[in-house]
């Protein structure tokens, strides 16, 4: 690839091209590095302010480490565009996040240099972990790398994996990458415990000291007197370190865009052979491009950008976002009753609880990324006759399943469990897609499982979910903008267990849950055009199921077809057994369902993901037809 801005970026194409270079070029790779990342992810979008981040940081590993013999981790992943440029992958960096192209995340598939898959954080340590481990019994010499951000240091499986790597002793190199940001600001005690490490006057008037020892940190043999004034100057430092009682040897804080230093304790790193290490980077989200460096989230994720001013491309848009309309509906709400909070984990503005927190700053709590703990929170706000909303994506909440099963369902608590980024996400891919948490949830006795087919729906199920107060409930709901329906002023609870008809006819019955009911009364149109009376039933509950409405279908057509945005498992198994059970699967009705296909989809477009699963109008047009033994193609079906 030749380009005159990118003169050594351009020799490189893998590491061990990067290695070839002399120290004092490494400055100038970061710069191009820096501008090549806001270049493609300009034509792409993605998340760019956490991969500006560790420009310095993934030069100085590649550098020193002998990937991909040695094993480098990114926790979570997103922040690895610069990692995928260096390994490989430049050519293709433009594809990022598009159909067939690059992944936003690690993908082992994708590329030798990426050991472990990610996207959802805090799994880094324990991975590595498991890697270091591996090499030992098998008496290799490779090293373990793992790139954790901060926010991921909120998540509870880091301190599980942290426990386990101080006792086994195993060599691991722990880089904490301190941005004081994840997604949103970081919460918590650790976050403050970070913050006061870096601003504390002691290490200000340390660090040049500090500097200095880490030079010397791991001689073999150390003298006592140096030993102890090192381990005197480092406890001042960082005030008697978390990580070494947990039995990490703890270096840092050190600038993580400042290349001089970090090449420097990395190589001393790689020598270490005593066990775990952590070194703590203080880097800047968004560094070196200023609308980045200015954004109040970094431009953690962003659209499509105008480089040289920062603009971001907005699609228009005829209707509220779902989140926003959850969000407006949560508050109103909660200005009837003091008894609704809310609960997020690390996902304020992704969820939309920033503009419930906005409203209701004292009842709305961020927990960081600690899924289970805020399912566990809810529970106990739920037993002190609180109304908690625990709003988390779809994908997400899988983390928190035991909690969700033994905290509170089996309690019979009534925490409300808001489900955003159901169905198919996007360019974010499988990692992200809310495929099954119609089928966890579903199989859970007690559950009130609710699913909107457009965001008036929405506004009436956060009013439902508010006045059930015996037993748990949850209604998911996709990502992205509503249908363009009126949205009532005030929500109006549904009658819990009850389904409605949109369109009668008498043939062919379409029974969706969730937000494919439009595709539904698109595919009914065209097959009333065909002279098939068409008629299509919202379902609204999966949990319990409108058994009267399913009957009523079965016994007066020909034809039932049942359409959900999910996995096999969920919404159509609950409709089979009731049939099954009713013997009307024995009295000629022609069943059919249509669901996620069982893989997991790979990241592109919404659209392009839902015709894939064959969830699209033409595909229920299709299946109707084929039922009754009219064999058109797909091709030949006119969709006009």
């Amino acid at each position: 690839m030749e380009n005159n801005k990118t003169p050594l970026l351009d020799k490189i194409n893998f590491p061990k091209d990067l290695r070839k270079l002399s120290k004092d070029k490494l400055e100038d790779v970061a710069k191009e590095l820096r501008n090549e990342t806001v270049e493609a992810v300009s034509e792409t979008g993605g998340h760019l302010g956490a991969s500006l981040g560790v420009i310095e940081l993934t030069v100085a590993i590649h550098y020193v480490f002998n990937t991909p013999n040695d094993r480098l981790i990114w926790d979570v992943g997103h922040q690895a565009y610069p990692h995928k440029i260096l390994t490989g992958r430049r050519d293709k960096i433009k594809t990022l996040r598009q159909k067939n192209g690059l992944y936003g995340f690690t993908k082992r598939t994708e590329s030798e240099y990426d050991p472990f898959g990610a996207a959802h954080a805090s799994t880094a340590m324990s991975s590595g972990l498991g890697m270091a481990i591996g090499r030992d019994l098998l008496k290799k010499k490779n090293n373990v790398v793992c790139v954790v951000g901060d926010g991921a240091m909120s998540g509870g499986m880091a301190y599980e994996a942290m426990n386990n790597a101080g006792s086994e002793k195993s060599k691991l190199v722990v880089i904490l990458n301190d941005n004081d940001m994840s997604i949103a600001p970081p919460v918590g005690a650790l976050s403050n415990y970070l913050s006061r490490i870096i601003s504390s006057g002691t290490y200000q008037s340390f660090k040049n000291l500090g500097g200095k020892i880490v030079s010397k940190t791991f001689p073999e043999r150390i003298g006592k007197a140096a030993k102890k004034a090192e381990e005197f100057a480092r406890g001042i430092v960082t005030g008697g370190t978390l990580f070494e009682e947990l039995g990490f040897f703890y270096v840092g804080p050190i600038d993580g865009h400042n290349l001089k230093s970090l090449v420097p304790v990395l190589e001393n790193a790689k020598k270490y052979k005593n066990g775990p290490i952590l070194i703590h980077c203080v880097t800047k989200k968004g560094k070196g491009y200023e609308p980045a460096e200015k954004s109040d989230d970094k431009y953690h994720g962003v659209n499509k950008f105008n480089v040289a001013t920062g603009v971001q491309q907005k699609s228009e848009s005829k209707a509220p976002s779902y989140t926003k309309v959850y969000a407006n509906s949560l508050i109103n709400e909660a200005k009837k009753d003091k008894k609704v909070v809310a609960i997020t984990a690390a996902m304020p503005s992704g969820t939309g609880l920033d503009i419930f927190g906005k409203e209701f700053p004292s009842r709305c709590f961020d927990v960081g990324i600690a899924e289970q703990h805020a399912v566990t929170f809810a529970a106990g706000l739920a037993t002190e006759g609180f109304k908690p909303f625990a709003t988390i994506y779809s994908t997400f909440l899988q983390r928190a399943y035991d909690q969700v099963v033994h905290d509170v369902a089996i309690q019979k608590l009534p925490v409300r469990f808001a489900m955003d980024r159901a169905g198919q996400v996007g360019a974010d891919g499988a990692t992200h897609a809310g495929s099954f948490d119609i089928a966890y949830l579903g199989c859970l006795p007690g559950f009130v499982l609710m699913a909107p087919s457009d965001e008036a729906e929405l506004v009436h199920m956060v009013a439902t979910a508010c006045q059930i107060n015996d037993r748990p409930s949850a209604f998911r709901y996709p990502r992205g903008d509503g249908i363009g329906v009126q949205i009532p002023n005030e929500g109006t609870p549904l009658e819990i267990g009850k389904g409605r008809i949109v369109n009668e006819g008498n043939k062919i019955a379409i029974l969706s849950y969730g937000a494919r009911l439009y595709e539904c009364i698109k595919a009914a149109d065209i097959l009333n055009a065909k002279g098939l009376s068409t008629t299509v039933a919202d379902a609204r509950f999966c949990k319990p199921l409108d058994t009267k409405l399913i009957k009523q279908l079965a016994l007066e057509h020909e034809t039932l077809i049942t359409v959900e945005e999910g996995s096999i498992g969920g919404f159509a198994s609950h409709v089979t057994k009731f049939l099954s059970g009713e013997s009307l699967l024995d009295s000629g009705l022609k069943f059919r369902s249509l669901f996620f296909p069982d893989v997991f989809l790979p990241h592109g477009k919404p659209e392009d993901q839902y015709e894939e699963a064959n969830l699209l109008a033409k595909d229920i047009v299709y299946c109707a037809l084929q039922t009754l033994g009219n064999n058109y193609s797909k091709e030949e079906i006119d969709l006009a």
